[in-house]
């Protein structure tokens, strides 16, 4: 992996959040969690699922993609642009992206803990059922996630994933069936944006454009959609044997 004094900038007068993974793999915050080849990045598979392209890919940047893809697969998140014909597209979903208001529409949530690599297994389990996106057994390293337990139990998390120089994306935000309407989801989402705030940076998120009571949740709360984009899953065309982590 090259050092992050050699990764390729986003061009000029594109806003930082218009090409969110690539951004978020070309910070140093997430340069560890990087793998390279070429102009395009991508997470580490036990991370995210997540590769980004520059913001106008070559026929190059698409051959050095297919050689990052161990999987097979990644997810690409996009605004503009064709996908070549040698990718199969198994599956597309439009997403809203939405920031958030300055100030936190609340007060922190007490009962929010810290979550660590002992909690992985219920992380692991609560994402499984709830299917609130990618979680991985590494997720936990793209940031600070926090939980809220009863009897022990964890039944709410939500916490952070890409990381564009300024800005650190909400993710993550789910609540086990029996202990939804309780405001738990609610409670995290303002915690975890209160934190990200302290330390100077803005807070985002994605959504399904069809998830419209999420996205009323969080206009409710002061988020702003800025964009829409489109996520696309991709499996790469056969040329050979891809790099290895």
């Amino acid at each position: 992996m090259r050092s992050t004094s050699e990764y390729h900038p986003l061009d000029s007068g594109v806003h930082v959040l218009d090409n969110p993974v690539f951004a978020s793999l070309s910070n140093p915050a997430h340069a560890r969690l990087a793998r390279r080849r070429g102009n395009v990045l991508r997470y580490l598979e036990d991370v995210s699922p997540f590769m980004g392209l520059p913001d106008r890919p070559t026929e190059q940047d698409w051959q050095d993609a297919a050689r990052l893809l161990s999987s097979g697969t990644a997810g690409y998140v996009h605004h503009s642009g064709g996908i070549p014909r040698a990718w199969t597209v198994v599956k597309r979903l439009d997403v809203l992206q939405m920031t958030a208001p300055a100030a936190p529409p609340g007060a922190a949530d007490e009962r929010a803990v810290r979550l660590t690599a002992a909690d992985v297994p219920e992380m692991l389990d609560l994402a499984h059922r709830t299917a609130p996106g990618p979680f991985h057994a590494r997720t936990i390293e793209m940031g600070e996630y926090l939980g809220i337990r009863q009897d022990g139990v964890l039944i709410a998390m939500a916490g952070e994933r890409m990381r564009p120089a300024g800005w650190t994306e909400i993710s993550a935000v789910c609540t086990s069936p029996e202990h939804r309407g309780k405001g738990l989801g609610r409670s995290l989402l303002t915690t975890v944006h209160s934190r990200i705030t302290a330390r100077g940076e803005q807070a985002f998120l994605h959504v399904a454009a069809t998830n419209v009571g999420a996205v009323r949740l969080y206009e409710s709360l002061g988020y702003e959609i800025r964009h829409e984009l489109a996520l696309t899953i991709l499996r790469r065309p056969d040329l050979g044997a891809p790099d290895r982590d």
